[in-house]
């Protein structure tokens, strides 16, 4: 079986102000290829990249790939609600020398499947590097279904899904649609296991921050056959894998990191600090994996 990467969607640290700490944002991008991590994504959802600013996920974009870029792949999160905006960021992700491109699905305008298709054709013909494509209907309003990722899967640069319906059948459907060189990641820590048994090549995750090289274990322990003890390292880790998303992520990861020591920061509005319970639990949760 071929290598089974992890990735791991970076979170955006900030300072006292909430302005991002680029500083910090280079120590944990070092963190996570210490851990385990294959590669990195910029500014996606765990990186709040609707609140940050064209200039500000560029100035990530660079950051990050000088200080990790010849240890890990680093992908920018470019993707958006509006075709035009995400032509520009993409081009200027390309020209800082990314690794490639993750593009979420538009959100809120919930285009049809021609919709989507045309948007992702248009951005795909606007640059060189390899695309991933991210399928995520909690937060979209809109499922890309497997006929339009086929059809993606044929244009040249498009190369890879991040899926998060948590639909197994859906995968299965996209599996039989698309050639076998299209890469397909779970999008959601808690069903990589059963993603990979469904021929997925790993995981974008987000509980790498914490646990990476665990799960970076239960990747290279399926790869080599022995089912019954990625079976376990996956319930183990269960656990983890749900109490770090008691709440909107990105914000239980950043609470978790700022409890273990990493100063990344609070959050920008709409999104604000878990509450008195949520850190508690939060707390226990680390306690029972010795991270505290």
């Amino acid at each position: 079986m071929a290598m089974l990467k992890m990735y791991t969607a970076m979170i955006t640290p900030y300072d006292s102000d909430l302005q991002v700490n680029y500083e910090r944002a280079g120590d944990i991008a070092e963190h996570l290829a210490d851990t385990g991590s294959d590669g990195l994504v910029i500014s996606g959802t765990t990186g709040e990249s609707p609140v940050l600013s064209k200039e500000e996920k560029l100035k990530l974009f660079a950051t990050v790939k000088a200080k990790v870029g010849k240890r890990v792949e680093v992908w920018a999160g470019t993707g958006s609600y509006d075709t035009q905006a995400t032509v520009s960021l993409s081009k200027a992700a390309e020209q800082i020398g990314m690794d490639g491109l993750l593009l979420v699905a538009p959100y809120y305008n919930r285009p049809s499947q021609e919709g989507l298709y045309q948007h992702f054709k248009t951005v795909a013909e606007s640059v060189s590097i390899p695309i991933m494509l991210y399928n995520i209907p909690s937060r979209t309003g809109t499922n890309m279904l497997p006929e339009t990722v086929a059809r993606l899967a044929a244009i040249e640069n498009i190369v890879a899904l991040k899926e998060s319906s948590g639909n197994m059948d859906q995968l299965s459907n996209i599996k039989n649609l698309v050639p076998d060189n299209f890469l397909i990641y779970s999008g959601d820590d808690s069903l990589t296991l059963p993603m990979l048994s469904l021929g997925a090549s790993g995981v974008v995750s987000v509980v790498s921050h914490v646990m990476g090289k665990d799960i970076k274990q239960m990747l290279e322990t399926f790869a080599a056959g022995n089912v019954i003890q990625a079976q376990q390292l996956h319930n183990y880790l269960f656990p983890i894998f749900k109490g770090l998303f008691i709440t909107t992520n990105p914000i239980p990861v950043k609470e978790a990191l700022n409890l273990m020591g990493k100063d990344v920061g609070g959050l920008r509005l709409p999104l604000c600090k878990a509450n008195d319970s949520e850190i508690n639990q939060l707390k226990q949760l680390l306690s029972n994996y010795k991270l505290l």
